[in-house]
């Protein structure tokens, strides 16, 4: 007895008992994937494991039809936006949620829930649903690994997609990108911008072919305050959307006099490219 007793404590105070009370880490059948981007200036991050197709029928056999499924393996897959989105056109708020399906041969069910932590589908409540909406599955590539990709269309548009298997389920995501920059622009023009502020302001204005007028003015007090390279180069390409071409010309020989021997040459490359369109515009026949 009192041996017994003895063995038991040697074992306890043993390293022998001490890796016996640890954790064993093993490698994980469905790995743990996130991934995170930008659509315009709304943030969005995917967290998901990503089962692998193994030689498995997958859709109508692992994955039922008809059955709500967690997009992945272990924890529900999750979505998160940090400001309200449109997703296929329905309002959601900023935030996280669990992203589910329920798949069938043709047309799919997404749902986004509101509660994100969850382990699979097991517990899915329909009644904490935020949206449900209906995508087209298309055929794509083979892919052994589950893999989520978000992919930009515009300015503050995106494209959400799943591919596994032969499979692919694409779903857009669009921010109001315009209504967020400009309250900015206002904000900050209205305090004491300075040349680089009334730069960006020209340059946004350009890209989204909004307040033009006001955007030539930006422009000028930016080139007042420091010339920059470019600063001429947005000032062509609004002088260009006016019309005013021979004026848009004169601005990119000022950007290329400007840049040459300190910018790389693909900057000035861009500049020639730039010229070489407006002098065709500016020279090409009446009528054509």
């Amino acid at each position: 007895m009192r041996k017994s007793v003895a063995l038991s404590l040697l074992l306890l105070l043993s390293p022998l008992g001490a890796v016996c009370t640890a954790q064993i880490e093993l490698p994980q059948p469905s790995p743990a994937a996130s991934f995170e981007t930008v659509i315009g200036t709304t943030e969005v991050a995917l967290e998901y494991h990503r089962p692998g197709v193994k030689g498995r029928k997958i859709w109508g056999g692992l994955v039922a039809y008809g059955e709500v499924w967690r997009l992945g393996a272990n924890q529900a897959t999750t979505i998160a936006f940090s400001t309200p989105v449109r997703v296929e056109g329905h309002e959601v708020p900023a935030g996280t949620y669990s992203l589910f399906a329920i798949p069938g041969p043709d047309t799919w069910t997404l749902v986004l829930n509101k509660n994100p932590k969850q382990w699979g589908a097991f517990r899915y409540k329909p009644e904490e649903d935020l949206v449900r909406f209906q995508v087209k599955a298309q055929s794509g590539p083979f892919t052994e690994w589950l893999l989520f990709t978000v992919t930009p269309t515009g300015r503050g548009q995106g494209v959400v997609e799943m591919s596994w298997e032969n499979l692919r389920v694409p779903f857009t995501v669009e921010a109001d990108v315009d209504q967020k920059v400009w309250a900015q622009v206002d904000a900050v023009l209205a305090g004491n911008p300075g040349w680089q502020d009334y730069l960006q302001a020209a340059t946004y204005a350009d890209g989204s072919g909004q307040r033009l007028d006001e955007a030539l003015t930006w422009i000028d007090k930016s080139l007042a305050g420091e010339e920059s390279v470019p600063g001429h180069e947005i000032k062509a390409k609004l002088l260009q959307r006016k019309g005013r071409l021979t004026e848009a010309i004169e601005q990119v020989d000022l950007a290329l006099a400007q840049a040459q021997d300190k910018f790389p040459r693909d900057v000035l490359w861009k500049l020639e490219q730039l010229k070489a369109g407006l002098v065709a515009a500016r020279d090409r026949p009446a009528g054509r």
